[in-house]
């Protein structure tokens, strides 16, 4: 049995819509007074100090000098902390260095993230001034009793609140939100998703909660009034989200945290759904209900084929899927790659 896949409609919220680089500057809980129970920002960014202004000019340097840019975009992206709740002549000193690469088209646009609950007019006036494009919200969940229990420290109308106003500076909208809160359900996070598309991001980050060493939440961990989910567990509920997010056209930029030698350690205190390559998995198992749902019987070994650079998450991380059509239905999966 032959069946051809069209990755570029089933993965479509995976796919690069705005096709550029960008330049990562950590800012770690520089600007958020907030200790949210799953929050050691530290380990989160991967960096222990905080960046000084000559650091920001090295860093976009260090990056402009091995991006091979040719068409593509390049944004200058503060992370890490709630960077509008930094001190405003911070800020200001900040973004005055990205705002150079960006008045010298070196690079094209800034980015930055940060709480719902620290923007009102005057910040955006001011973020306006020195080009930033783009500002993700910490959403996180929309669930009121998810948030007070994560002690997030503001509420789902912050959210609606502050999502509307970027909107209407002409900023592009972005929402983080977790999969595996405590008291969240797949339920919860089906009800945030969709009260998240309601009010128009471009563009979300999933990230699966990891149990970080040095917060609440490791200390719920290890009374047991916390049970991190399993990878399999968080792989579910992010398909099913995604399932959502399918239903528009908001690209998802980042499924899982980033990598840092923080969390890929094997002496890293972290528990939950940890590994280096989540996205792929969670890619790999769309893929394999996308199969199993065209197929009716599986009486004959199956042929997949798919653009080449998509052999390898089909066939799974750790041949994943290749095992599963192989253990559950005695046939033979093969995997082919076309141009």
């Amino acid at each position: 049995m032959k069946i051809k896949l069209d990755l570029s409609n089933i993965l479509k919220n995976f796919i690069n819509k705005e096709n550029q680089y960008t330049i990562p500057i950590f800012i770690p809980h520089k600007g958020c007074p907030n200790n949210c129970i799953f929050c050691n920002q530290k380990r989160i960014s991967g960096q222990l100090k905080n960046v000084s202004i000559e650091e920001i000019d090295n860093i976009i340097n260090e990056y402009l000098g091995y991006y091979d840019v040719h068409d593509k975009r390049i944004e200058i992206a503060f992370f890490g902390g709630s960077f509008t709740g930094i001190d405003i002549t911070l800020q200001r000193q900040y973004l005055g260095v990205a705002k150079k690469y960006v008045d010298s088209r070196k690079v094209d646009s800034i980015r930055l993230s940060t709480r719902p609950d620290y923007i009102d007019e005057d910040i955006l006036t001011m973020l306006k001034e020195y080009n930033v494009g783009t500002i993700e919200l910490g959403v996180q969940s929309m669930d009121e009793k998810v948030l007070n229990y994560a002690k997030r420290g503001h509420t789902a109308s912050d959210v609606i609140f502050a999502s509307k106003l970027i909107k209407k500076y002409g900023i592009k909208l972005g929402h983080q939100i977790m999969i595996g809160l405590p008291n969240s359900t797949l339920e919860t996070e089906l009800y945030t998703i969709r009260e998240c598309l309601k009010l128009g991001p471009t563009q979300l980050r999933i990230y699966p909660v990891y149990v970080i060493e040095d917060s609440e939440l490791y200390d719920m961990y290890n009374i047991k009034e916390y049970i991190p989910l399993s990878i399999e567990d968080a792989v579910k509920r992010c398909v099913a989200v995604i399932g959502e997010c399918q239903k528009t056209d908001v690209s998802i930029i980042r499924l899982g945290l980033q990598s840092t030698s923080e969390i890929t350690s094997s002496n890293s205190n972290l528990f939950g759904p940890v590994c280096d390559n989540f996205a792929e998995y969670v890619m790999a198992k769309i893929i394999r209900d996308e199969i199993e749902n065209k197929v009716n019987n599986f009486n004959d070994n199956i042929e997949v084929y798919v653009p080449s650079k998509y052999v390898s998450v089909t066939i799974g991380p750790k041949r994943i899927n290749k095992i599963f059509f192989e253990n559950k239905y005695n046939i033979r999966y093969i995997v082919k790659g076309e141009n």
